[in-house]
This record gives C-alpha cells, structure tokens and sequence, in this order.
C-alpha cells in the first residue's frame, strides 16, 4: 500500500529526455537524475541505445504523427484517449494527428496497475509536464528555422506560430537538431496549462479506441491466437485451497474428437490446488473433453463452509468491540458509549457477489527464446507477473505480459491468476497453450467480492446531541489475499489492515467521537480468495454509513439532507488540502445542496412512492470525487418489488479530463449500484458459489433500467477518478427511499422483495 499512495502523490522524480531518434523525435522519462550523472552522451544517444531504460511516453514522426504510449489497461473506460488529450494539450497538437498503443510488461513502462480510478489521477501532472516540455524544445527548434524569437511562438493544430510565420510539427522533426534533457527541477517548474488555455481537455470528443471497437479489428486477450497451439480447458476442484487430486479418469474423455490428454498441475506459487487442465485441438473438444473427465479429490477444509457461515462469523467479530484493527480513533468511543443518554444500534449485510465480465478470463502461453510470453488482458500486471514467474521457475525478466483490450475487468483482472494454470501447462506439454475458461469455471474461479457484516453504534448525550458513531465492518481481505505487502499498520500499532476494505469509513462528516475498526473475516480469506470488484470497499462501507446517517436523521427528527449538511463542516482533517483535496467537506456540501435543487428533494409523491439521498467521496479518502445521489422508487406493498423511476447524480472530481468518457463512466458505475441494490449477489455452498451463469444470478436487466440525470461540477481543480465514484452512493440512496416510501428499513444487500415486506410497520 506504501508504494502505491507513495506513486499516486509523488508523481515524478525523474528527468526527461527528448531528441531526435531515426526519423523520429522520442520523449522519455528517465529513472532518476542521478542516472544521467554517470551516462555520457546526449539524449539522441541515450534514447537510442536505451542507455537507462527510459519510461518512453510519446513520440512524433516526420508525417506530424504522435504516438502516447499506455501502460494503463483498456476495459471500456477510454483511458488512453484521456491520457493522450493530456499529452496532446500541452504539446499544442492536432487531435486528428494523435494515436495511443497499449504496451506490455517491459521494465521500462513503470510500475503497471489500472484500478482505484487512478488512472487520470495519477498521470495528470507528469503527462502535463512531458507534454509542455516536448512543446518547450518544438518551439525552440521552430524559432531557430523559422528566424524568430521562441517568447514569441505558440503552439496550436500541431503548428508552431509567430505573427504570419509557422511550421509544423512534421516539419520541425524532419529539418530541427532536437537535443534536449531536463532535470527533476526544471520539468517541475512546467505547470498544466490553465483552463483558459486548454484546447483539448474539458472539451467533448470521441474516444480513439471506438473505431477498433466496432470495426472489429481491436484485440482481446481471448481473440489471440498462437501458432501450434493447443486449447485448455481448467477442472475447477471442489475448494479453492487445499484440494488435492487423488485419480483421474479419462476414459469417456478419449472418444471425444481432439482429445490430447490432461495436465495434473503442480503450482510451486500455490495460486492453483488440485487442478488438472484438459487439452484439445479446438475450444468446443477442450470444453467436451472437459465434461467428461472424472476427477476424485481429497478436499480441503471448507469443503462443507456456506453463506451464512461465513456471514455467522462476521456477525460474531463485528460485536465484539475489542476485535479488529484501528483504522479511526478520533476523541472516546468508550466514553460516550458508556455516558451515552440514548443509543442505536444497527447492522448492515452484504452478500457475495461475483463480476461477470463479459469475456471470461483466460490466457495464452508460449515459451520462446527463453522467455515465458503471456498473451491476455490484466489491470495488474506487475502484481502477477513475478507470480507466474514462481509458478514456472523462471526469473522475472524472462516474463513478458503482453497486454490486449479486457471484455470487461471490474477489479476482477486487477488478479492475474488465470495466467498461472496457463503457463503451467504450456511448459508441462512443452508447446503454446490457450486456456480459455467456460463461463460456469470464469465464475468459480472469481475472486468474489466477500460478504460482508457492519456494526453501527451511536451515541447521544443528556440533551440529544450525537455525541459519536462506532464502526466495525467484517469481511474477507483482497489486499491480505494477493498483495499484502501494501497493507499498513492500524492508528494503534496492532495490526496491519486492507486499506481497500474499509476504505469510505473515514468519511468527511465531523464528529466528536469516530472509531472504525477493520476487521478480517479468517472463514471468508479460507473459503476464498476475495477479490476487488467495482469500488471495493466503499461499494459496502458506503452502504452502512450513509443507510446509518439516514437512520440517525430521522430518529433525530431531521431532513436527511439538513443533518448531513450540518456535519460538513470542513472542520479539523475534513478541511481538506491541495493539491486534491482542496475545499475538503465544503465541496461534498456544495454537491448535497446542488442537488437538493436539481431533484427537487421534498416535492409531494404519490402513495408508497419516496425519494432518498446518501453521498460519497470516491473510493479513497486521499483522492476524494465527490458526489451525492437521490433515488426516486416506488415499492409494490403486495410484493414487496421495489421500481427505480430515477437516479440523479451529481459529481465534483475536478477538471473532467475526457467528458464524454467521464459520463459514460458514471452511467455504466451508477446503472452497477442499481443493479448491486436490487438484484446482485449469490451464496457459497459447500464451499462453492451455488450461481454460476447468467440464467440464475441475475443482475440489472434493459427492463428495469431508471431514467438517470447526471452532471458534474464545472471546476478547475485537480482531476480525480470517476471509474467507480457513481456506484457507491446508488444503494444506500435507494433504500432511504424505500423507508421514505412505506416505512421500512431494509439492512441488507441485495434488497431482496421478502425482506421490503417483513421490514414494513405493520
């Protein structure tokens, strides 16, 4: 976790190269500054012969063409076309002239991760300052050939002008002696442009993958093929940990036509237990053949485990106040509970839910040259690539992921997992092997978002004065399962903790007295291997404070709106600070006052028809989007079924980048809270998810689809993330509507028709 928030604020300590390489002119990040002290040589010479392995980020050819290279993965977000207009901003191009291409894992890109909506966060400030340095040394070459002064140039539709004066791009790559490095000092004196100066940003366009999208010609993982290779299909074992295979029989299996035998994994990574993979020469025999082969196992221990266990043993945790780790100690929790005049208490559930991307996962594999080539689309590349490296006994350097376009990712490819039965069997049988999982093994394998258990307590003192709120929120840990090296220590030193699990407890509301505790559910981390899906933790932190503040305001006698307003105070660390946060709680205030208005909250409706509110701050407290949604339902009191007339959203994440990416990111993250709210979410049975296709998990279907009113708060301020904000809100939002509308407080997710009426006053 220290690595990550260290990348996501100190965003460069590296000097820039920019010279003229072949025909082209290269501009690169170089590792550090003090590589340059010990390289001799120019940037030309340094760029071409990679003396330092520089991070290569853009370039211009002799055509005017530019290219921005991305290390960041494509799932439907449009990423690169927003990193490009950053890019392409500062350097005064023509959009027209711009292309991006997706990269693998060679060293030289960085440290590759896409999640947490940190995308745009995290390369705004340095693409801003490649880009107005490659502009710098543009208009310097330009003034030279063009015999003016460089002060009096501009850059604009990838021209350099002075007065009735200019030339292009093209042409100053073609004619320019282009040598140039700045230090670590100098490339932070560049500045992003100011909005007044923005040709590209902010502005409306389309996205630069759409083409390849819809002309067919774009690749994902699972379009690749390889020559001489065989297809794979997994035998998912009963348990995710511990099973072990005892015989195979695969006797019905030869009659199937293509049939070429099977593989009994042995993962030195301990990623896959107790698999086989079966090979055939098509897809369709692989998955046959797969059918039909007879596997007996020794199971692992949670062969017998199911929902509500896992659910009991939260239960169990969240009540005991001594358990967990201290991720908010503010003031005396343990005072005002024991002073306390009056109190509430009420417990928040979540169920297991799985992320259905629409291309199942799978890899291709090929051992080549000495190098392990691993062909498919992953968010996390450089957290899976030295563990499929383990798995096949090789060094990091000699993996290369290479990178494709994700038919879906929703943190469920941010685990490179699938890569490792691949790779393993492509050494085992000694040739290239694409392993292509069937919908119903894509789903067993999932890293499930983990159910959940909250505990809410509140306090009030001899004159009904809120006095504090304590937080226990029990669940299974992605962080601790796949990357524990980035969990840090507790506020009291006892214990490290998933920062992506309780992360949107430590919410902006002031309060006297706040402790939050995070608690890990050991069942969950045995059963499964918990994974991040769309907004991690706050897509269920999220769903017990602010159902909780709704509860708190109405025993207070309070609109809803009026009590959070009132503890938006922008006080003490809610007071925010630059450059992302600034304006702090203010601004969440801004958002909770717009859209009073804009849904015009308070308007009489009909019968067993209500309207709710409940906000968030993004996924992350140190990358705060703000934002706030009221939902409009109307509840059938015969059947308990809830109906969403509406969804209006409001979002402030500073200068919207991409704006046509950015509500399309926001529709797609709010249609998903929808769907979370009423209608996602399965259950373990002995020890596997009992829904394993689409025809009994059931998620938001084109017939229950609201009218959705978003817009965004026009501002100058930082860019923060937009991938997963629009969620959080949408569920808590739809059950204080369900109260507002017949009375009844529903307390776990989904909101499931038979629990609207048991939760109805009689």
């Amino acid at each position: 976790m220290t690595r990550l928030r260290k990348d996501k604020v100190e965003h460069s300590r590296r000097s820039f190269l920019i010279g003229s390489v072949g025909s082209g002119l290269l501009m690169a990040f170089a590792p550090s500054i003090n590589a340059l002290e010990v390289v001799t040589g120019g940037a030309s010479k340094q760029l071409a012969a990679k003396s330092f392995n520089p991070t290569v980020w853009f370039e211009i050819n002799t055509d005017g063409q530019i290219l921005v290279n991305i290390a960041r993965a494509e799932m439907g977000q449009h990423v690169g076309t927003a990193i490009a207009r950053i890019v392409a901003d500062e350097l005064g191009a023509d959009w027209n002239n711009v292309e991006i291409k997706h990269v693998d894992t060679d060293p030289k890109w960085g440290y590759m991760v896409t999640g947490g909506s940190w995308s745009v966060f995290q390369t705004y400030v340095p693409m801003s300052q490649a880009g107005a340095a490659g502009r710098t040394v543009l208009i310097d070459a330009a003034a030279e050939l063009l015999g003016v002064k460089p002060q009096d140039c501009t850059t604009k539709n990838s021209q350099i002008v002075a007065g009735d004066k200019s030339i292009s791009f093209a042409d100053v790559v073609k004619n320019g002696n282009i040598e140039r490095t700045f230090s670590v000092d100098e490339l932070a004196e560049f500045q992003p442009k100011s909005p007044a100066s923005r040709q590209l940003i902010a502005k409306s366009s389309q996205a630069l993958d759409i083409p390849a999208k819809t002309n067919g010609t774009a690749q994902y993982g699972i379009d690749i093929e390889l020559e001489g290779m065989v297809y794979a299909r997994p035998v998912i074992p009963p348990t995710r940990h511990g099973s072990k295979v005892k015989s195979v029989d695969d006797s019905l299996a030869k009659s199937v036509k293509g049939y070429q035998g099977y593989e009994i994994l042995q993962d030195p990574s301990d990623t896959v237990q107790g698999w086989v993979t079966v090979l055939a020469d098509t897809y369709f025999g692989a998955v046959k053949a797969g059918n039909a082969i007879k596997i007996e196992y020794d199971l692992g221990e949670t062969a017998n485990v199911n929902e509500q266990d896992i659910i009991s043993q939260g239960e169990t945790l969240a009540r005991d106040k001594t358990s967990g780790t201290l991720v908010v100690d503010k003031g005396d929790i343990a005072s005002a509970a024991k002073n306390a005049k009056t109190s509430l208490e009420s417990v928040y559930k979540t169920s297991s839910v799985l992320h259905f991307t629409m291309e199942p996962v799978n890899a291709a594999v090929e051992f080549k040259d000495g190098i392990c080539h691993v062909h498919c689309g992953n968010q996390w590349q450089s957290l899976f690539l030295p563990v499929v490296a383990k798995a096949v006994g090789m060094s990091d350097d000699k993996v290369i992921i290479h990178q494709y376009y994700l038919g879906g990712g929703f943190g469920r490819r941010l685990a490179g997992d699938y890569m490792v039965p691949a790779a393993l069997t492509a050494k085992a049988l000694g040739k290239p092997v694409k392993l292509v999982f069937t919908r119903e093994d894509d789903t067993r394998f999932d890293c499930v978002r983990s159910p959940s258990v909250q505990q809410m307590n509140a306090y009030w003192d001899v004159d009904d004065k809120l006095l504090g709120i304590e937080h226990g929120a029990a669940a299974g840990w992605p962080t601790l399962a796949m990357a524990p090296g980035f969990m840090p220590e507790g506020v009291d030193k006892k214990g490290k903790f998933d920062p992506f699990s309780i992360a949107g407890a430590d919410h902006w509301y002031t309060l006297q007295n706040h402790r939050v505790r995070a608690i890990n559910n050991p069942l969950a981390q045995k059963t499964f291997v918990p994974g991040w899906l769309r907004a991690v933790g706050p897509g269920w932190t999220g769903w017990a404070v602010e159902s909780f503040m709704d509860e708190l305001a109405h025993k207070q006698n309070e609109d809803p709106i009026d009590f959070r307003l009132s503890m938006l105070d922008a006080s003490g660390k809610n007071a925010g600070e630059a450059p992302v946060s600034v304006g702090g709680a203010k601004r969440l205030a801004k958002v909770l006052t717009d859209i009073r208005s804009k849904a015009n909250w308070g308007q009489t409706l009909p019968k067993n028809q209500g309207m709710g509110i409940a906000i968030s701050s993004g996924q992350e407290r140190d990358m705060p989007t703000w934002g706030a949604c009221v939902a409009h339902v109307e509840v059938d009191v015969e059947s308990g079924t809830v109906k969403v007339h509406k969804l209006t959203g409001i979002l402030d994440c500073g200068t919207v980048v991409h704006p046509d990416g950015a509500l399309a990111q926001t529709q797609g993250s709010m249609l998903w809270g929808l769907s979370l709210a009423l209608f996602e979410g399965t259950a373990f049975e002995n020890g596997q998810v009992k829904d394993t296709n689409l025809n009994t998990y059931s998620p938001l279907r084109m017939n229950n689809l609201p009218e959705l009113d978003i817009s965004f708060v026009q501002n100058t301020e930082f860019p923060t993330g937009l991938g997963e904000p629009g969620l959080i809100a949408v569920a808590p939002a739809i059950a204080n509507a369900i109260f507002n509308a017949v009375g009844a407080r529903v307390r776990d997710l989904p909101i499931r028709p038979e629990a609207v009426l048991a939760a109805m006053p009689s």
